[in-house]
């Protein structure tokens, strides 16, 4: 059951000939096993747990598992599905049994074309997976989620691998002309104009089937193979024609292209390009694909996609699929069009996913009692007073009357939004109206007050937060920040200014399969980051550096400095002028994969509240009052200087400036009640630790400062405030 056989009596075919044998010399699946990604490293440090590779043929997928046998000290056990059952299954756990026992060393069992077991036979693997015994590394072509039993899939982490690119396919193809050993090095081979470009064109990914045409036509262009060496082959575009033919459609009914492939066309509905819809149908229905699998798709889209922006799509297509049952193909492939095009062409809506948000909310109080007058009259009235105060619509005019329908609990809240298209666009002025109306009437009950013990110091700050809302704030931005750029899973993230981990942890979410590294030079940050990731695995955990950024980079080897994204919050905060803003920008840059992001969250100092708002509210003279105002104005206005006077349209600048295109940059404004305390007034107005207030000082003067600053000390702590905040949140793409 050894890997690598001897193979000398029949020579090998050249795809298997020129199978990597290290990482060093693996082309391809970079976003998987490129430097710093997970894989790479779980493979460099020999720590593997079960793995499943999952890909279209050729990708690679058996080739990486032999350089995992090469690298790693575990036996190493090799099995293929398709010609391997449970007898040679109970051989290998065997010998892995013994390797354990009595030699102490771990086994590693890779089965090629796993998904071609039965649910049987997966079963007959999974306890030896579960306590250890071996280490599965699967490959499959099918999705794994669908093919191999989800006990398996749960136990493992899913690699998917991608169909080579034209430049990969090349590299191969010259490596493979160069390499004397085991390639076509000792001859002088050469390719006709376009002759190369079609082997790679036709190979359509596959690295495979492109070794495969390349071994055709150069053995069989010389009158013997092989010839002498030094002989010169030159390739004709004829020879390369006939040595490779055009793959039929690529649509497995049962496999990962049936789904992708109706995917894309429902996704090209929504989409409204009705060229698209079309394109894909037309795929469908030439590979095979059941044609009323593709009206059950329709019938669903025209609630979801389309709802009640045209209430009549569901009409139609439902009418054209009973049609299609009276007339069959291949007639009936105008009804499949016509009921595609319907809804390609028809105003969209998902106002229908309101009724997942009500669902969610029974999760969330699934308790909640139905209002008294909204309660069944015939049956309680007299008793409990079931249905006093309900209003019947039909009694007023238009037939509707404000009165509230949800549970308490749940006054005000929105389920269903209306469309601006269609018919819910005519609609949607009625609703809306009708719904502040409803909102009004809710307001009618008594609010629920809160009320907590005033020596309760935890109470307190729990109402501090609850009133802020920061956290919900922060969340909404980091929503919206996250949403607006397409992460991939194996993307490499360094956040270079982490604050509170907020940005950190949704970057492990979303980046399982790359790297996130943090740039984290105080310790007590650092400590407490370290923490909230202490729940990963080792080798998913960020890699943390102790240093700022940009200097944190050199910490790293030279080929790990460049990331997919980059991103932080309050990043500008302590850039002291608009040059130093275009340098950092510069820097940014500079640590980013081509077409990279970057990404944050910044405190626009300007946008804030101003101190001389509130010293408004206190018992201070009204001139000295003035005379900070106008101070402190200076300070942010055209002259003022670039530390403190500075603002989203300098950062728009020093952004654009570096070569980025901002896709999105919007400025949010954060209201919420303040209670400061002795000690944070004292901070406001302490001229050493705040630069702002120390230059208003000199500019009023010790004494009528003193003045102001008592009073602010003596007047501003427990009283609240309503506090602003103004937050730039920004998307920037390299445009390079």
């Amino acid at each position: 059951m050894e890997l690598f056989a001897d193979k000398s009596s029949h020579p090998s075919p050249l795809a298997d000939r020129m199978r990597p044998r290290t990482l060093e010399e693996y082309v391809g699946q970079d976003h998987i096993v490129g430097p710093g990604r997970l894989l790479r490293r779980v493979i460099q440090a020999d720590q593997l747990s079960s793995l499943i590779f999952y890909g279209p043929p050729g990708t690679g997928k058996t080739t990486l598992a032999r350089v995992i046998a090469g690298s790693t000290k575990s036996h190493f056990i090799t099995m293929n599905a398709v010609l391997s059952g449970v007898k040679q299954l109970r051989e290998a756990i065997d010998e892995a049994k013994q390797k354990r026992d009595f030699y102490g060393q771990k086994t590693i069992l890779f089965i090629d074309e796993v998904h071609r077991w039965n649910k049987a036979q997966q079963d007959a693997l999974l306890p030896w997976v579960e306590n250890g015994t071996v280490v599965l590394i699967g490959a499959t072509t099918e999705n794994p989620y669908f093919e191999v039993n989800s006990a398996l899939v749960s136990r493992s982490r899913i690699f998917q691998l991608k169909s080579l690119g034209d430049e990969e396919l090349f590299a191969i193809a010259r490596m493979t002309i160069a390499d004397k050993e085991r390639g076509y090095g000792a001859y002088g081979v050469s390719f006709a104009p376009d002759a190369l470009e079609h082997l790679v064109k036709v190979a359509n990914g596959d690295a495979r089937t492109l070794l495969n045409a390349l071994e055709l036509a150069v053995e069989t262009t010389p009158e013997e193979f092989p010839p002498e060496p030094g002989t010169q082959i030159e390739i004709s575009l004829q020879a390369a024609e006939e040595s490779i033919q055009r793959k039929a459609l690529l649509y497995d009914k049962e496999g990962d292209y049936h789904f992708d492939t109706i995917s894309a066309f429902i996704k090209s509905v929504r989409g409204s390009d009705p060229d698209a819809v079309l394109y894909w149908l037309a795929r469908m229905i030439r590979a095979g694909e059941d044609p009323r699998f593709i009206f059950r798709r329709m019938l669903i889209s025209a609630c979801e996609d389309i709802g009640l922006a045209d209430p009549q799509a569901l009409v139609v297509v439902e009418a054209a699929a009973a049609a299609f049952d009276r007339v069959g193909l291949p007639e009936g492939q105008f009804h499949l069009t016509q009921a595609a095009l319907y809804l390609a062409t028809a105003p969209k809506s998902n106002s229908a996913l309101g009724y997942f948000d009500a669902l969610a909310a029974i999760e969330d109080d699934p308790a909640a009692e139905v209002p008294n007058h909204l309660r069944d009259s015939n049956r309680d009235a007299k008793g409990f007073g079931h249905g006093q105060g309900y209003l019947y619509p039909h009694a007023y005019r238009d037939h509707w009357v404000a009165q509230h329908y949800l549970p308490s609990e749940l006054g005000g809240r929105v389920f269903y939004s209306p469309g601006s298209l269609g018919h819910e666009g005519i609609l949607r002025g009625d609703i809306a109206r009708r719904k502040e109306e409803q909102l009004a009437a809710a307001l009618e009950e008594p609010p629920e007050v809160l009320t907590f013990s005033p020596g309760d110091k935890s109470r307190e700050r729990w109402a501090a937060r609850a009133e802020s809302g920061a956290a919900q704030f922060h969340r909404a931005i980091r929503e919206t920040l996250f949403s607006a750029v397409p992460i991939q899973r194996h993307w490499r993230i360094l956040d270079i200014a982490p604050g509170s981990g907020l940005f950190m942890s949704e970057a492990l979410r979303q980046a399982p399969e790359g790297e996130v590294v943090v740039c984290a030079p105080d310790a007590r940050k650092r400590a407490v980051l370290t923490h909230t990731a202490s729940s990963l695995e080792e080798w998913e955990q960020p890699r943390f550096l102790e240093a700022g950024f940009p200097d944190g980079l050199e910490i790293l080897p030279a080929e790990e400095r460049r990331f997919e994204l980059l991103v932080g919050r309050d990043i500008f905060l302590r850039s002291g002028s608009n040059a130093a803003r275009r340098g950092l920008s510069g820097l940014v840059k500079g640590a980013l994969q081509s077409r990279g992001w970057f990404l944050g969250s910044q405190i626009i100092p300007r946008e804030a509240t101003r101190l001389s708002e509130l010293l408004a509210e206190t018992q201070l003279d009204k001139a000295l009052t003035e005379r900070y105002r106008e101070a402190e104005e200076q300070l942010y206005g055209k002259e003022a200087p670039e530390t403190l006077a500075w603002g989203a349209d300098d950062i728009e600048r020093a952004l654009e400036g570096s070569d980025f295109s901002l896709e999105l940059f919007e400025l949010r404004e954060h209201r919420f009640k303040l209670r400061p305390t002795s000690e944070t007034v004292e901070n406001w107005f302490d001229p050493e630790r705040r630069t702002a207030v120390k230059m208003v000082s000199e500019k009023l003067g010790e004494e009528p400062f003193d003045t102001i600053r008592r009073t602010a000390i003596g007047e501003l702590p427990k009283r609240e405030f309503e506090w602003r905040r103004g937050y730039l949140i920004f998307a920037a793409n390299l445009r390079l």
